[in-house]
């Protein structure tokens, strides 16, 4: 199985248009067009009957100390942990791609809607997709002017004073399954527990993004 995106080339700066922010040199940063990019993908395996897309971040400071605070740095040494960006279920096997900004053309304080996701192809039939919260929902809890559930697609917005270039993954699964077995609301890690078992295959791209401007020249990210 393989995947592509149209929106950026993989292993390069995603671009700030699919961004929830983008640099600013007055105040670091400003909320950009917040864009969900371009995704494709073939070869698909006999026996898929649902698909599975993630996009999360593995660079996300654990310790949010520094993060944003003037005068001072989030040191690259500091240990990461993931950070789910898009978690998107139920994606019927006659679908071969997403174009770009189909789920998410600006920034939405207090998140868009979710999980169900109308979803009609070329030939009129329609599906009911899913999306997961992402983890902007706690990230911004303590926000009165954000607060809220942020189903599905938010783009990068790494701290602008990280010494780390942030790497984003897109993988894509092929489950054995044409329902993901979860109700209501649910997380991207509770997705992926619960496609345990049920994968048939897999494909991955990554990009990489920062709002630092001294570390924007080290666009190179690790994927795993």
């Amino acid at each position: 199985m393989k995947i592509w995106s149209d929106s950026f080339i993989e292993g390069d700066m995603i671009p700030p248009r699919c961004a929830f922010a983008e640099m600013d040199p007055g105040s670091h940063i400003k909320l950009s067009s917040n864009r969900s990019p371009h995704i494709a993908w073939d070869d698909v395996p006999a026996g898929t009957q649902s698909l599975v897309l993630f996009m999360h971040d593995l660079d996300v400071p654990s310790d949010g100390s520094d993060v944003n605070q003037e005068g001072r740095t989030v040191p690259d040494a500091l240990p990461r942990t993931d950070f789910y960006h898009w978690t998107l279920v139920d994606i019927p096997v006659c679908l071969k791609s997403f174009a770009e900004g189909k789920f998410s053309d600006m920034v939405t304080p207090g998140g868009k809607n979710g999980p169900l996701v109308p979803f009609t192809i070329k030939n009129g039939t329609e599906h009911q997709l899913r999306h997961g919260i992402n983890d902007y929902t706690g990230w911004f809890a303590n926000d009165p002017d954000m607060a809220g559930e942020y189903y599905g697609y938010d783009g990068p917005c790494p701290p602008w004073n990280d010494e780390r270039v942030h790497t984003y993954i897109f993988t894509l699964y092929a489950l054995d399954i044409p329902r993901l077995p979860l109700e209501g609301r649910f997380t991207g890690k509770e997705a992926r527990l619960a496609i345990t078992g049920h994968i048939l295959d897999e494909a991955k791209i990554f990009g990489v993004y920062t709002l630092n401007p001294d570390v924007a020249g080290n666009l190179i990210g690790q994927p795993s």
